[in-house]
């Protein structure tokens, strides 16, 4: 680290805060009086060096797409990719700055600039040295395999935007002067990028392995062994198992505890908590139901530890045709959604109300729906919206959610929040539902005028929970755009004094209660369920959702 830069660097990272995946299934919690990003105060503080070794069984409802990092954008495989992979940066649990994994420093030099040195005598599984000239080769990969359920859209600041199915590198995006240096020339401003060195898209691959321009199959990348983790994937069967084993050349900070790890995959979370308190299973970690959770912390023989969250779920309108492009009927719903009795009756109070499109807690967090709109019902004033704006009630409104992506609880939601919008006369609605992938091709075709979604972050700030929703439509493609907002957005990127920037991401978070384009419904927390024996499981619990495979160990 540059010590002329050490003051701007230090200022930058703390407003890129943490790294983490992207959409996902819901995790549950059992503390509902706690903020998505409180934790459990009664353990010990939060720690990556473990204290016992031991292999243990990690069971989940999470499937992955895929193992290699060009194909995945899931929570389930960026989880293993985080085992299996290093990247040039990683946040230890809780922590709130990143520290050197593949890289001994990352320094951020400008807003567009970031020079990264790795660490002398890396080493793949597979023997092979991991250098510079493999950064690059992984960046620029994934930009050229573009797969569109990917994470290569998360690499814009160092994508040449000229179009076409295949992506580039901007021309001198990177730059390795030797084998242990990677500089980064981003072609615009973004003090976030420095933090999405931590995250799983940018997980380092073998050169030698991975194919450049195609997909290495699971059996493939499991063959290969070209990752450099601690721990490396030993076999892997899609929906059942994977087994991970010691790396023997991992010479980094982060050693595995324990000499294997099993993680088994469950269709349904019944049979994993029967596997779990049949001690089939040593953890279960996404998804057990609310109602699940508040029965086992009644359990002697099980612990339910409850860490950091940013889940976050939302409603989204259908700007693009139909009611939904009606501000007023957006406004309306607005003011009678009722989150109280959504995370109550639906979730048992495990879950927060989200008030914001930015979750409670996080720098730059500003309430502007409950300043807007208030935090109950208000069913007077939705009337005297719609009725000034020449709407005729009862308003038809489609109302769309998966059944399965987001558990159970989804359908119970849609259902609370059709019979909130019902019951006031002012709505009727028509409950529509689509398996997940049909779902996603549904909303973005204009099935829904109001539809249901889910959010993990790729890296935890108050951007990624703006950037990716806000421009022309977002990923959602829902049709809102707001130019002020657009600008705004590349001004709190470009902004290193925190104070402004967080001023900045306020008036955002106040374009979108104004406009609700997305209505906020509620944020979670990171819970997990082990048995006695199994050690720093809270540890590794926090609002990356990265479950730390190689510091868990069992007694």
């Amino acid at each position: 680290m540059k010590t002329s830069n050490s003051a701007k660097l230090a200022a930058l990272i703390a407003a890129a805060a943490l790294a983490l995946t992207a959409c996902g299934t819901p995790t549950d919690t059992t503390t509902p009086s706690e903020s998505p990003v409180a934790s459990d105060t009664t353990s010990a503080t939060p720690t990556e060096e473990p204290t016992t070794g031991g292999s243990y069984i990690l069971g989940t409802t999470d499937t992955p797409i895929g193992l290699d990092p060009a194909v995945s954008y899931d929570m389930a495989s960026w989880n293993l990719q985080y085992t299996g992979f290093q990247q040039l940066l990683r946040f230890p649990p809780n922590a709130d700055a990143p520290v050197g994994d593949a890289a001994e420093s990352c320094v951020m030099d400008d807003p567009k600039t970031v020079t990264c040195i790795l660490r002398a005598g890396l080493k793949f599984a597979n023997g092979h040295d991991l250098t510079s000239s493999d950064v690059k080769y992984s960046f620029e990969r994934n930009l050229l395999i573009n797969e569109p359920e990917g994470a290569s859209i998360l690499l814009a600041s160092i994508a040449d935007d000229s179009g076409g199915e295949n992506q580039k590198l901007t021309e001198g995006a990177i730059e390795t002067p030797d084998d242990t240096t990677v500089i980064f020339h981003l072609n615009r401003a973004d003090t976030t990028f420095i933090a999405l060195l931590s995250s799983a898209a940018t997980s380092i691959v073998d050169e030698e392995s991975f194919p450049a321009d195609a997909i290495l199959d699971d059996a493939g990348v499991v063959a290969a062994q070209g990752s450099s983790g601690p721990l490396v994937l030993s076999s892997f069967t899609k929906g059942q198992q994977a087994v991970f084993e010691r790396n023997p050349n991992y010479t980094g900070d982060r050693p595995s505890v324990p000499d294997q790890v099993f993680v088994q995959y469950f269709q349904d979370p019944t049979p994993m908590r029967q596997a779990l308190e049949s001690e089939q299973i040593d953890i279960a970690w996404r998804t057990l139901s609310p109602t699940d959770l508040a029965d086992l912390a009644t359990k002697d023989n099980v612990v339910v530890h409850n860490g950091k969250g940013a889940e976050y779920r939302y409603w989204v309108f259908n700007e693009n045709s139909g009611i939904g492009k009606e501000k007023a009927v957006r406004q309306a719903v607005a003011n009678i959604i009722d989150r109280d009795s959504i995370t109550t009756n639906v979730y048992n109070g495990i879950k927060a109300p989200a008030y914001s499109q930015v979750p409670d807690g996080m720098p730059g967090y500003k309430a502007s729906f409950a300043d807007k709109w208030g935090t109950t019902p208000n069913v007077d004033n939705a009337k005297a919206i719609l009725e000034a704006a020449g709407v005729e009630t009862p308003v038809e409104l489609t109302i769309g959610y998966p059944p399965e992506h987001y558990g159970a609880e989804a359908a119970d939601e849609a259902a609370e929040l059709s019979r909130q919008l019902t019951d006031t006369g002012l709505f009727t609605t028509e409950l529509k539902s689509s398996e997940w992938t049909e779902y996603q091709n549904l909303y973005r075709e204009g099935a829904y005028d109001l539809f249901l979604l889910g959010w993990y972050p790729d890296i935890l700030d108050a951007d990624n929970y703006l950037s990716p929703f806000l421009p022309n439509g977002g990923f959602m493609q829902n049709g809102y755009n707001n130019e002020e907002a657009n600008k705004l957005i590349e001004d709190e990127l470009a902004e290193t004094d925190l104070a402004k920037r967080n001023e900045i991401l306020g008036q955002i978070q106040d374009i979108i209660a104004e406009d609700v384009p997305i209505i906020p419904s509620w944020n979670g927390q990171n819970t997990a369920v082990a048995l006695p024996s199994v050690n720093g499981v809270l540890e590794t619990l926090d609002a990356n959702y990265i479950f730390r495979l190689w510091t868990v160990s069992k007694s």
